[in-house]
């Protein structure tokens, strides 16, 4: 058995949160990458993209680390909807996922460089919002959360007030689909014999 650093390439607080709830010890070095924008028709390729262009950033710095890259993108009709960089955007994504459906998709990558482990995954979630009231919508862009997060919303702060029906993961809505995420990292680390420090 070898024992391993376990890095996490992002700076995302929810993502450090959700992997401290299920036990992980790791460092954090958040990937500065540049993000292409979505161009394709298939949003779930994109995300596993992003994800492995974080990844493959920090395991050129730390080759002989566990690195997750992750993340998460909002998807309604063929449109992905990235953070909002103003208020008038924050507005506008949050009206058209109003009374709406929506699938927030979060891709993640465990890569260890110098074993040549790159893995790539992806789980989906289908949220749909009730019919949001402009004082809703004005009193969350106020708060300032809208923007650093996909879609303009997170549903573990107040715009959980917005979200009346989810069919999959929670947790993955949040950044990490956590029950996916630990069986693929724990069946790969017994395949390389390998142990978190």
């Amino acid at each position: 058995m070898k024992t391993i650093d376990f890095i996490l390439a992002s700076a995302s607080p929810r993502r450090q949160a959700l992997l401290k709830q299920i036990g992980y010890t790791f460092k954090t070095q958040p990937s500065h990458v540049h993000e292409p924008a979505f161009t394709g028709s298939s949003p779930a390729p994109y995300a596993m993209e992003l994800a492995s262009l974080k990844a493959t950033e920090i395991a050129k710095l730390y080759p002989q680390s566990l690195i997750l890259g992750a993340d998460t993108i909002v998807v309604i009709g063929n449109e992905v909807l990235g953070k909002p960089s103003d208020e008038a955007s924050a507005r506008e994504m949050l009206n058209l996922l109003s009374g709406q459906f929506h699938e927030v998709i979060t891709a993640y990558t465990l890569q260890v460089a110098d074993l040549d482990i790159n893995e790539d995954h992806y789980v989906s979630t289908r949220v749909h919002f009730k019919t949001l009231k402009a004082h809703e919508i004005g009193k969350y862009i106020a708060s300032g959360s809208p923007f650093d997060k996909a879609g303009g919303y997170g549903i573990q702060d107040y715009s959980s007030i917005f979200v009346d029906h989810i069919e999959g993961c929670f947790y993955n809505v949040v950044g990490l689909p956590l029950a996916d995420f630990n069986s693929k990292m724990q069946q790969l680390l017994a395949r390389h014999a390998l142990i978190l420090k």
